[in-house]
């Protein structure tokens, strides 16, 4: 595959861009689903692939296919530079500034590769998360689990002189149960991802887990009782918080949606250009994007136009710092690249994604912000979440919850939901735990849709004047 991404690089530089990428990519993913304690499926796909994207006369133009064959490719690379040179009536000419170039080649470490983990030991990693349900003697007349690993080989070549190969392995855990205690129903669903060794998977602790989680969701059905309502101090766990970044700081901050391109297929964005620099939250928040963060669900060094990937300041001490940018809305910002271009395979373009967003730690245990409270909501995690286009105005409604009496969790309630707008939420924090968990998540994105891996959390958090309904 490299010979060919530098012939087909040498070739295209003859027909004259400005600027030039060359992806290949060979990805091998096994996906197993697990319905009511029965293996149901079983998949391994094998995907391999090249593209090109290159500015000509300040236009873009893009190319990808999985027949690798020269003379194929160097033919529909020749016609699609044709037509993107004939374009007229653009909305806006592209340029790209010339970045830093890097030559880099890094793996994922592995002690236990996902290409030599078996289809047996995945069926047990499965088994081990139905044992919990079992062991928890919980009614669970639903439960659906899906694995997935992706060993992806990624080579990016770019007219400019970087050269980066990237060896990333991945896995996914995905649950959706159903709890019946009677007539009374509830549901739970929730995400564990890393990268890395089929080892990270033991981190996850399937058999506890699932018993953990059917035991509270029984809890809840027997004794939960209505959520208290009106203006309380409230306690958000990481799972919360993770969300809460991920939807009202991540999305807004991504710069084509602050631009109006993402309008039509994701949303838009409350924020503006104009708004760096603004306070928009307690003093006791900060916010990162970071996907340098070791094997972690949405990890990378470089990003796919070839930038280094490093830690972004999105909030610091409520004030927006940094927005998501790519080259292209960074030449129309005036600034430069923070390596947040992303693409989900080798025949979509990037765009601009999150990776690893978190709220950083303060220096108090959970149980010390809980222990302030007279009377008030402990949201341990969630059970839905809306947010409008522009990600403003949102709604957490809660899953595992309780009420604090006198600095203590005490009994169980049932769906507190906090309605709210982002400016609102980030201000009403006014102290934040040291108790940081990073939680994974598929996030969509494009036109066509782009799923990409991705991880969100942070610690808990107290909140106050914030309205229950």
């Amino acid at each position: 595959m490299e010979d060919l991404a530098q012939s087909i690089l040498t070739f295209t530089k003859k027909l004259g861009p400005e600027y030039i990428e060359v992806r290949s990519e060979d990805s091998v993913t096994t996906n197993l689903i697990s319905k009511n304690k029965t293996i149901h499926a079983t998949s391994k796909d094998h995907s391999k692939g090249i593209s090109v994207r290159f500015v000509i006369n300040n236009k873009l133009g893009f190319f990808a296919t999985n027949k690798l064959e020269k003379k194929h490719i160097k033919e529909q690379i020749a016609k699609h530079i044709k037509k993107t040179k004939a374009l007229k009536h653009l909305a806006q000419e592209i340029s790209y500034p010339q970045e830093k170039s890097y030559r880099k080649k890094y793996k994922v470490q592995e002690k236990k590769s996902i290409e030599n983990t078996s289809i047996q030991e995945r069926i047990e990693l499965l088994k081990s998360a139905e044992q919990g349900l079992i062991e928890s003697q919980v009614n669970v007349p639903n439960s659906f689990i899906s694995y997935t690993d992706t060993d992806t080989k990624e080579l990016l070549l770019t007219s400019s002189g970087t050269k980066i190969f990237s060896h990333i392995p991945r896995m996914q855990l995905y649950y959706f149960l159903t709890i019946k205690e009677k007539e009374k129903v509830v549901q739970r669903y929730w995400t564990y991802g890393a990268s890395g060794g089929f080892e990270q998977t033991k981190k996850w602790k399937l058999q506890d887990l699932f018993r953990k989680e059917a035991s509270a969701a029984k809890n809840l059905l027997v004794k939960g009782k209505k959520s208290p309502k009106g203006k309380l101090p409230i306690v958000c766990g990481p799972q919360v918080t993770g969300i809460m970044v991920h939807e009202s700081v991540g999305h807004p901050y991504e710069t084509d949606r602050i631009l109006g391109r993402e309008a039509a297929q994701a949303g838009e964005s409350f924020l503006t250009p104009q708004s760096l620099n603004c306070k928009i939250g307690s003093d006791k928040v900060t916010i990162v994007d970071d996907p340098t963060l070791k094997n972690s669900y949405g990890y990378y060094l470089f990003d796919s136009e070839g930038i280094k990937a490093k830690r972004k300041h999105l909030m610091k001490k409520g004030i927006i710092k940094e927005f998501l940018h790519n080259k292209e809305t960074a030449q129309l910002c005036k600034t430069k690249s923070n390596g947040s271009a992303r693409a989900s395979s080798y025949d979509k373009e990037p765009i601009i994604r999150m990776s690893n967003s978190f709220v950083l730690p303060g220096k108090q245990s959970e149980e010390e912000l809980i222990a302030g409270i007279k009377k008030g909501i402990y949201i341990k995690n969630f059970m839905e979440w809306n947010i409008d286009d522009k990600r403003c105005n949102a709604k957490y409604n809660g899953h595992e919850c309780y009420v604090i009496e006198k600095g203590e969790i005490t009994r169980p309630i049932r769906n507190p939901i906090i309605e709210t707008t982002t400016q609102k939420l980030w201000s009403s924090i006014t102290a934040v735990a040291k108790n940081v968990e990073h939680h994974a998540g598929s996030c969509g994105k494009g036109e066509p849709m782009q799923v990409i891996p991705v991880t969100l959390g942070g610690p808990s958090m107290k909140l106050v004047g914030l309205r229950i309904s």
